[in-house]
């Protein structure tokens, strides 16, 4: 038991460090961009740690088969590297309980890893295109930004405010560019119809368009018939800024719920599902090559055979990756999915386990007469 829990130890506080390290890199490098996109107006500032949140699901999933393959490796290797694996050895500790140890932790990886990617990381994903639907459809207060010109949710003006005050939901110098129709042939901004209004209001109906009342203002605009221009004052002058609410847009994939992905009977549909149920599966294959290739000679040091696991983790997920794609497009069968690819990968994963045990030698050994054989029977016939 002291064994076990031993082990246990070294292997998940290592799989944690690397998974904190790596979220946090990933999480930082989502930050730069939503912030990026916050500054340029896309989302209002304080809906960007809302988005963050909304993105940890889906790298937690994908983050966490690897957090799991590198912690064994860097785990038992420092293990193998000091010696003590040796020991342990030589007190009746075989491989294959160190494989079953291991199988313990990624067993649970595994379920957590299915939490994220089969449940939490839809619903974040649905969640995000609500809110993103919202702000689309919220062209008013919310996404008006004092001091930067904006272009309305109907594309057809552009406004500029001075300052907005937040306790009666107004504006203060209020500037506006009614665009050309997008029909006109000339749509140069000559032919635009410039407003200037002291104050200025967004008042919501119930069909969901949305109206920009402005208030003791002037409004400028070039005839074209007689080439000047006309300076027009008003008390009221209202704008349409949003025509309606924004439709309910086809979702993607990864926003799906997985029962629903189950229930359809496409290729696309059963391409996700099976990408979703990869990296729980992948927990559990991935565990039966890093404990092999954590073996590792005290003087090579713990990271001997850091180059090749990984190289061999980046090429499983980009042959998932692949055949994701050929499932889409139709080459592959549906039914078929990514289960060769597992297959594939697990029978690599039992031949490394097995080549140094007895049966695995003796296979090996017998290997040669089998080929001989299979070729003196594909001549004699």
């Amino acid at each position: 038991m002291i064994i076990f829990r031993y082990l246990l130890k070294e292997v998940a506080k290592t799989q944690l460090a690397v998974f904190l390290v790596l979220m946090t890199i990933f999480i930082s490098n989502k930050f730069v961009r939503i912030l990026d996109d916050a500054a340029e107006g896309g989302i209002p500032g304080h809906l960007v740690m809302v988005f963050i949140g909304l993105k940890i699901p889906d790298l937690a999933g994908m983050i966490l088969p690897l957090s799991l393959f590198l912690g064994v490796l860097l785990a038992y290797g420092r293990i193998y590297a000091d010696s003590e694996m040796t020991v342990l050895h030589a007190c009746g500790v075989s491989e294959w309980y160190v494989v079953r140890v291991t199988l313990i932790l990624s067993f649970v990886t595994a379920i957590f890893t299915g939490i994220f990617t089969l449940y939490l990381s839809p619903m974040a994903s649905e969640y995000e295109y609500q809110v993103k639907e919202q702000l689309a459809a919220d062209s008013g207060l919310s996404s008006l930004i004092a001091g930067r010109f904006q272009t309305t949710g109907n594309e057809k003006a552009v406004i500029f405010i001075h300052d907005k005050n937040r306790d009666d939901n107004t504006f203060e110098k209020v500037f506006v560019a009614q665009l050309p129709d997008k029909k006109a042939t000339d749509k140069s901004i000559i032919n635009a119809s410039l407003v200037y209004a002291q104050t200025g209001q967004v008042i919501e109906e119930e069909s969901g368009s949305q109206r920009l009342v402005l208030s003791d203002g002037t409004r400028y605009q070039n005839d074209t018939k007689s080439k000047e221009f006309k300076e027009v004052f008003f008390d009221k002058y209202y704008i349409q800024i949003q025509d309606q609410k924004v439709a309910h847009k086809n979702r993607k994939l990864r926003a799906i719920p997985t029962q629903d992905l189950f229930e359809e009977d496409t290729a696309a549909f059963s391409a996700e599902s099976h990408w979703r149920i990869a990296f729980p599966i992948a927990c559990l294959i991935m565990t039966l090559i890093a404990v092999p290739l954590s073996v590792v000679n005290p003087r090579q040091g713990k990271f001997a055979k850091m180059l090749p696991a990984l190289l061999l983790f980046l090429g499983y997920f980009l042959m998932l990756t692949a055949v994701r794609s050929g499932v889409e497009s139709g080459t592959i069968p549906k039914n078929l999915g990514l289960w060769p690819v597992h297959f594939f990968v697990l029978v690599l994963g039992v031949s490394l386990l097995i080549k140094d045990r007895s049966f695995g030698m003796k296979f090996k050994a017998k290997l040669p007469l089998l080929f001989r054989n299979f070729t003196r029977k594909g001549t004699s016939s």
